[in-house]
C-alpha cells in the first residue's frame, strides 16, 4: 500500500525539495531543467522583444536586449551542462512566451521574468552547495550576477528602483 501511494504521488510532488530545504540529485536535475526551460523563455523574449519594441524612447533599451539573448544563452549552454554532469536529460521545451502591443507591458514582462530566475538561482545556490556541488554553485553564482545585471537594466528602463521591484515581485 505504501508503495502505491508513493506511485500515486504526481512527478512534480516527489522532485520538489523537501520542506527542510534537503535536496536529492534527481531534484536537482528537475529544477535545473525548469532552469533552462526558463533560459529558453528568455531567450526568445529578449530576440522578439528587442525587434518589436519601438520608438526613440526604446532604442537603447532594444540593444541591450539583443545582448541580454547572447547572455541567456550562454546560461542555457550552462545550465544544459550542468544537468549531463548529474546524469539528467536537458529539456527542449521552453516555458511559454507572453506577448503585448504594449512596449512598456514588455518591459515588465522581462523584468517579472528576471526576478523569477533571480530567486530561483539563489535557492539552486543552496541546493547545489547542500549536495557538495561547489563547483557548479560557482558557475550558477556566475549566472545570478548577469541575470542582476539585466534586472537593473530593465527596471532603470521602466524608471524604477531594482529592489524595490524585485522585492514587490517577491510578495507576489
Amino acid at each position: 500500500m505504501l508503495n502505491r501511494q508513493k506511485d500515486m504521488t504526481s512527478p512534480n510532488q516527489r522532485l520538489a525539495p523537501s520542506p527542510d530545504g534537503q535536496i536529492s540529485r534527481e531534484q536537482l536535475i528537475f529544477l535545473l531543467n525548469e532552469d533552462l526551460a526558463r533560459e529558453y523563455q528568455s531567450i526568445i523574449s529578449y530576440v522578439v522583444y528587442s525587434q518589436v519594441l519601438k520608438g526613440a524612447a526604446y532604442m537603447t533599451i532594444a540593444k541591450e536586449l539583443e545582448k541580454h539573448a547572447k547572455e541567456e544563452l550562454d546560461h542555457a549552454l550552462t545550465i544544459a551542462k550542468q544537468i549531463d554532469y548529474l546524469g539528467g536529460t536537458p529539456t527542449v521545451a521552453p516555458k511559454a512566451v507572453k506577448m503585448s502591443t504594449d512596449d512598456e507591458e514588455l518591459l515588465r514582462l522581462d523584468l517579472s521574468n528576471e526576478n523569477e530566475t533571480v530567486r530561483n538561482y539563489r535557492e539552486r545556490v543552496v541546493q547545489c552547495e547542500a549536495l557538495g556541488e561547489y563547483a557548479m554553485a560557482e558557475q550558477i553564482r556566475d549566472i545570478l550576477v548577469a541575470e542582476q545585471e539585466h534586472q537593473i537594466d530593465l527596471a532603470t528602463a521602466l524608471g524604477k528602483d531594482v529592489a524595490e521591484v524585485a522585492a514587490s515581485d517577491e510578495l507576489a
